[in-house]
């Protein structure tokens, strides 16, 4: 379960062409995930403020650990924001299972295979989704 991580519908963007789910008439988030939990994060050595080791998640570690797969697979000029993990979802790995929240089991808040709001089209396997 993933209390407090966020899924759904945009209320503001169109549905890309790319983006084939039903659930929503508009814009579906996310497209993409990584590890959000502060409590598995990631153990960062911090010499600012808390010197020593820390363990981080949330947007804090998923933001960037997204933006340096997409830097490292090299062809952001070349493909529209979000849509190359769409037709390339061999190089993800797929999360099947959990939550964000109580909805029912809609794909919106809760992992399946395949397409899921919470994490998308999955977490990186490498940059060939991406």
């Amino acid at each position: 379960m993933w209390n407090g991580a966020g899924s759904g519908c945009s209320k503001y963007d169109p549905k890309p062409s790319w983006q084939t789910d039903t659930g929503c008439s508009k814009r579906t988030i996310a497209d993409v995930s990584a590890v959000a939990n502060p409590s598995t994060g990631v153990a960062v050595y911090d010499t600012y403020q808390s010197n020593g080791w820390q363990v981080y998640g949330g947007t804090s570690v998923a933001s960037p650990i997204i933006a340096g797969v997409y830097a490292l697979a090299g062809n952001a000029a070349s493909v529209t924001y979000g849509s190359y993990s769409y037709s390339h979802t061999a190089n993800l790995f797929d999360v099947t299972s959990g939550s964000n929240g109580s909805c029912g089991g809609s794909y919106l808040c809760t992992g399946k295979p395949g397409y899921d709001g919470p994490t998308g089209n999955g977490t990186p396997n490498g940059t060939g989704g991406f």
